[in-house]
């Protein structure tokens, strides 16, 4: 069966324009020019892929991001905005609502085909480091990469697909830098049109799931001038055994239990 693709869009041209693109590519697609009954439609028939303008009469595109994102049958479905507005603060805010990309108007049918295409793949399994288990346990954490699911304290926690691949990827490689470009080239491939700044967004929204304090995160840390790196936990040292009573020349000294 094909994928379907929901596409809001109120200009007509362009609605059906991207619709006779899409369904040629192979997608089937359910196009609406109002916000309406996309929520209700989508919780009936999950589609795999959500196309979205922001400015449409009786609705926001960026409203029904933030719905999408908070409706657990819905929440890891992902999102493309499709608008005029091209600065890059309303870039970053989609991307910060959710959204994985974020396509410009004007724009050709050839990248945005290539788009959606690149949007989807991140939703195949993440590629799984020569001898790493495909269940990554790290304290608080379970990261598992067969089912791209994500559990904090034992309870899940959804993520987009794009917030998934990047968390996995730096989690198998603990301890390492990388850069912003490094990170782009290694969980986006190919998509040249995401900018460095769109990894800040992600991270910070990773964050957000699985730290306590994510303005003082202990895994996912910030290299001001290199980028990130994930921290394992530190273990804590075992106890330790005084010698000697207290006020006694030994009792200054200590030991491990095992000496």
């Amino acid at each position: 069966m094909s994928q379907v693709v929901f596409v809001l869009e109120d200009e007509a041209d362009i609605r059906r324009l991207v619709q006779f693109q899409l369904e040629g590519a192979g997608y089937t697609v359910k196009a609406y020019p109002t916000v309406g009954s996309i929520v209700q439609d989508a919780e009936r028939q999950r589609p795999a892929l959500f196309l979205l303008d922001i400015m449409v009469p009786g609705g926001d595109g960026l409203d029904l991001c933030r719905r999408l994102r908070q409706n657990p049958a819905l929440a890891s479905v992902p999102i493309i905005f499709l608008t005029a507005r091209a600065a890059e603060n309303d870039r970053v805010h989609g991307l910060e609502l959710g959204a994985d990309d974020y396509i410009t108007k004007p724009f050709a049918m050839r990248e945005l085909l290539a788009r959606v295409k690149a949007v989807l793949r991140r939703f195949e399994r993440p590629a799984e480091s020569a001898g790493a288990p495909p269940v990554l346990t790290i304290d608080t954490l379970e990261i598992d990469g067969n089912s791209m699911q994500l559990r904090v304290n034992q309870q899940l926690v959804t993520t987009t697909a794009t917030e998934f691949r990047l968390l996995d990827y730096l989690a198998r490689h603990p301890g390492r830098v990388f850069s912003r470009d490094h990170l782009l080239d290694a969980v986006w491939g190919d998509a040249r049109f995401v900018t460095p700044r769109s990894v800040d967004v992600y991270v910070r929204r990773i964050r957000e799931k699985i730290e306590v304090d994510p303005e003082t995160p202990r895994f996912l840390k910030t290299m001001r001038g290199a980028g990130y790196r994930f921290d394992l936990p530190r273990v804590k040292e075992p106890p330790t055994a005084r010698i000697g009573g207290a006020g006694s020349a030994e009792g200054s000294a200590t030991t491990t239990a095992t000496e």
